[in-house]
């Protein structure tokens, strides 16, 4: 049936939250021994634009019992939490009063990364005024591919040393929301080379990485490059 209450969606306004308290608004076997949760809160990232989900517990608060969340996804617009298999196949009731809290260590690390490959992103375009042709990431390893008429090793170790150079600077990473006209209206807003907003989109989220880099993204970051520490 459908969910009528306004899901908060904590990771995209704050990617340190954690744990938060939640109610279930439905949940249900998706197969025998697998469940779907959806909760009216939640700071599980559902996975995107190349940052794969969160991994984490759902814990009930009447009696402690607590659930695997093996990872979520976004389903129809709500985000989705699939859950480990239990022993009983017992699963979170709706209206449970739960603790939401996401494997912090793996969200860390996937912020670190992330913010690494907008820097490395920001060196990249600013520098040789290369396009994202692909790219993905697991915590603490990134890959990110760029349109180049040439590569060398000499390039690379370039890139690299001006990449670790910004990193040093310690610059603030900034979150920031806008309607889409004025998302737009910035110049060099998408990096790659094709444009992989769907057009129905009407507010667009930013991450500038302050003085260096200004792309649209949906992930979780660090607040400050220094985060990072080097690639």
């Amino acid at each position: 049936r459908p969910v009528t209450a306004r899901v908060d969606e904590v990771c995209y306004r704050d990617a340190y939250a954690r744990p938060i308290p939640g109610v279930v608004l439905r949940s249900g076997p998706v197969d025998d021994e697998h469940g779907l949760v959806v909760l009216d809160r939640t700071v599980f990232y559902p996975g995107g634009g190349g940052q794969p989900s969160d991994r984490g517990l759902i814990l009930r608060a009447a009696d402690g019992r607590a659930w695997t969340v093996k990872a979520a996804r976004r389903v129809g617009g709500e985000i989705v939490h699939e859950l480990e298999p239990s022993a009983d196949g017992e699963l979170p009731a709706a209206g449970d009063l739960v603790r939401v809290d996401v494997e912090w260590a793996r969200r860390y690390a996937l912020m670190r990364t992330h913010t690494a490959l907008h820097t490395l992103c920001g060196v990249v375009w600013r520098d040789y005024g290369a396009l994202v042709t692909g790219g993905n990431m697991e915590p603490g390893t990134g890959r990110m591919d760029f349109e180049f008429e040439t590569m060398s090793g000499d390039l690379v170790g370039e890139i690299e040393a001006k990449v670790n150079e910004e990193l040093r600077r310690a610059r603030d990473v900034r979150v920031n929301v806008l309607p889409r006209d004025e998302a737009f209206a910035i110049p060099d807003l998408i990096r790659t080379k094709v444009n992989l907003l769907p057009p129905g989109i009407e507010q667009i989220r930013t991450i500038e990485i302050v003085g260096l880099d200004l792309q649209a993204d949906g992930g979780t970051h660090v607040a400050n490059t220094r985060e990072v520490g080097g690639i």
